[in-house]
């Protein structure tokens, strides 16, 4: 049908635009239901998790007992179960080809697994053990070659045929929390130290870059899958910290939004988002551009959130918690699941494009942002807006009372920054 678009012709285009839109959004919240099930089995909190580089079925976790367990996503059944430490399962990672895994544990020792449950008859054995001098707390394994990294009290890089370490990286003596590899300039890595410190090194100098250090400590960090250089830091003093790696002197963006220690992050696989794992009980996504979270994911029994991934195929976010679940949501919280039909899904494109078109009319937004907290959470996010505003008064109070230029303004990406050694 041919249309003539002269505005004229459609005087209350708008209104009925702004009325579909309102009702999309409204809708929107309506059909927001992102908790899908939960995976329980595990018999102490879940403290790590692993995703298959090869199938979207299977993801792998460790728990505070020792104990891996491997599970199918389509059945959410777990498909098998592994005694693999004593004491916590500290990190855990799948070999690029998705044939084996890799653990590490408080018994000082690194164990490679085969991915496949084994025959009848067979005994569970890890297929390489490795005795270590100290406790590693974390591994991560290269993209591409058969390498793979600990950290413990220094970064080891240990070539997979052999039991000692091809080089050992250390800059300062405190215990290093995570290591990660760089998934598209694959020979760097990030680490993060309990002295407040986030290292960088390059594997083909065997020695360390340079690191930044910050007001309180990084506990994890996450590359951008889609950008080399950037990466995002998960901070105890509730933020997270988006840096370019060749500028850090200042974060890109800060993340705030948690009332408590950040514990985990980790990138969605289009780079444009990543979700935030806390102490406070809940999880966040955030666009990689924005201060402020789009999505808080919480229920009522989920207690302090350690260990965070985003599925491969952009649709789902698993989270393991303190009381030994792991919970599987949606990524998009209103999505539908399942086979959509055309008319479906050109319905839900103009809702989508309409949404955009108005998403800064003020009774729209109210209604796309409004969210349920719990409780505990929301009186949390009260008292610190206070305690921002307090500081924020006193600083110019203070700048009002003292000579011009001697309290200068400091931009909120600065304060976190204490230094950049090179």
């Amino acid at each position: 049908v041919p249309r003539n678009y002269d505005p004229a012709l459609h005087p209350f285009e708008v209104a009925r635009e702004y009325t579909r839109a309102l009702n999309a959004t409204k809708l929107e919240r309506v059909f927001a239901k992102p908790f899908l099930s939960s995976l329980d089995g595990h018999r102490d909190g879940v403290n790590c998790m692993a995703k298959h580089p090869k199938s979207l079925s299977t993801v792998l976790s460790g728990a505070c007992d020792g104990e891996v367990k491997l599970w199918n996503l389509t059945k959410r059944q777990c498909i098998r179960t592994i005694q693999a430490h004593e004491g916590f399962v500290r990190g855990m990672c799948a070999r690029f080809c998705g044939t084996s895994f890799f653990t590490v544990g408080d018994d000082k020792t690194v164990k490679q697994w085969k991915m496949e449950s084994p025959e009848y008859g067979e005994e569970e054995e890890p297929i390489h053990t490795i005795l270590g001098k100290t406790v590693y707390t974390g591994i991560d394994h290269h993209w591409k070659e058969p390498v793979f990294a600990t950290c413990g009290h220094q970064v080891d890089i240990w070539d997979e045929q052999r039991t000692s370490p091809k080089c050992s990286l250390t800059w300062g003596f405190d215990s290093i929390s995570s290591v990660k590899f760089n998934p598209i300039e694959t020979y760097l890595l990030g680490s993060c130290a309990s002295d407040r410190n986030i290292v960088l090194y390059d594997m083909r100098k065997s020695t360390p870059l340079k690191k930044v250090i910050l007001n309180m400590r990084t506990n994890t960090l996450c590359w951008n899958p889609m950008e080399a250089f950037i990466f995002t830091a998960a901070n105890e003093d509730y933020n997270l910290y988006t840096f370019d790696m060749r500028f850090l002197e200042s974060p890109v963006m800060v993340h705030m939004d948690h009332v408590s220690a950040v514990l985990d992050v980790d990138y969605s696989p289009t780079g444009k988002e990543f979700v935030s794992a806390s102490f406070d009980k809940s999880i966040r996504i955030f666009p990689v551009d924005k201060g402020h979270s789009r999505e808080v994911y919480h229920t009522k029994r989920m207690q302090h959130v350690i260990t965070v991934k985003w599925t491969s195929d952009n649709k789902y976010i698993l989270c393991g918690s303190d009381e030994m679940n792991i919970r599987l949501w949606k990524a998009n919280a209103s999505e539908k699941l399942g086979v959509l039909a055309p008319r479906e899904k050109a319905a839900m494109n103009y809702n989508q494009k309409l949404k955009e078109k108005f998403q800064f009319h003020p009774q729209i937004r109210r209604i796309a942002q409004h969210r349920h907290l719990p409780k505990s959470i929301y009186c949390q996010i009260k008292e610190q807006r206070i305690m921002r505003e307090a500081r924020r008064r006193k600083e110019q109070n203070r700048r009002k009372h003292s000579k011009p230029g001697s309290v200068p303004l400091v931009p909120e990406r600065k304060k976190h920054i204490v230094a950049v050694v090179k």
